[in-house]
């Protein structure tokens, strides 16, 4: 009767860890929710970043005619990189045109343009107008220098990354990071985007499908992500006496209560 007791015991104590690790598990994994009949889901439409004050925009002119090269005092095989004189805010600094608080960019020759609120592509239509009439169909390119996304918190590289490409996804930046830490709390992350002059503040979980159709998947240049840590990692960090008291009495009621049953 005693050993059946003790079974029983046992069995109960590894049930109540086993719900505890089913539980931990589910928090941890990505997009659990998604349907097996149907494993599909339509991304939101993305929208083109918008130029903004304090932007750093890569100007690329190219042509067959060695000209504007010239003009620019940079020859090189007939390809003209109008951003080489561009202005440098420090000697890391990106290399490109600074959008002044004016939302302007002055180019040699080719003259100032107004430039914040536009799309890139908008703003390449205005600098190949006026590129046209120096040359016959000069190619113009049209990129954020400076195009940064900020990932801290709960990620195993937490920094200020700048990205070559405009669409960029929520999965790319954490993926950049280096993933969530075990201690990351996957329903809860923290997207923090400057909009017109105020701070907007959007949670996503990313345990669901449903947030791959969130307005906010495409992130925007100067994103700051948060991801805030679990309880598991407050624990961690929170070694206090009191804490370990508290731990071992927990245990020991647990250990007294299986005794009780038992015997």
């Amino acid at each position: 009767m005693v050993k059946h007791r003790i079974k029983i015991g046992l069995l109960y104590f590894c049930l109540l860890v086993g719900l505890s690790s089913c539980v931990s598990r589910k928090d941890l994994v990505y997009f659990g929710d998604v349907p097996t009949d149907n494993p599909r889901t339509k991304l939101p439409d993305y929208q083109e970043p918008i130029v903004q004050v304090d932007d750093i925009l890569h100007v690329t002119i190219q042509t067959v005619d060695g000209g504007l090269a010239m003009a620019a005092g940079q020859l090189s095989g007939g390809i003209a990189d109008a951003s080489a004189n561009a202005e440098r805010t420090s000697s890391t600094a990106p290399a490109g045109y600074l959008v002044d608080k004016d939302g302007q960019i002055t180019m040699p020759m080719l003259g100032t343009f107004s430039v914040a609120g536009l799309t890139t592509s908008e703003v390449r239509k205005q600098v190949t107008e006026a590129a046209s009439k120096y040359f016959k169909n000069p190619t113009v390119q049209v990129r954020f220098a400076n195009f940064k996304i900020t990932v801290i918190g709960e990620v195993s590289r937490p920094a200020t990354y700048t990205v070559p490409s405009e669409k960029v996804t929520l999965l790319d930046a954490l993926g950049m990071a280096g993933d969530l830490t075990i201690y990351g709390k996957r329903d809860n992350v923290l997207l923090i985007r400057d909009n017109e002059g105020q701070k907007e503040f959007v949670r996503l979980n990313l345990t669901s499908y449903e947030s791959l159709n969130s307005p906010y998947f495409y992130l925007k240049q100067n994103d700051v992500i948060y991801v805030e840590p679990g309880r598991g990692r407050l624990a961690s960090l929170n070694n206090t006496p009191r804490q370990v008291v508290a731990i071992t009495a927990s245990i020991v009621s647990l250990v007294s209560v299986i005794l009780l049953r038992i015997f």
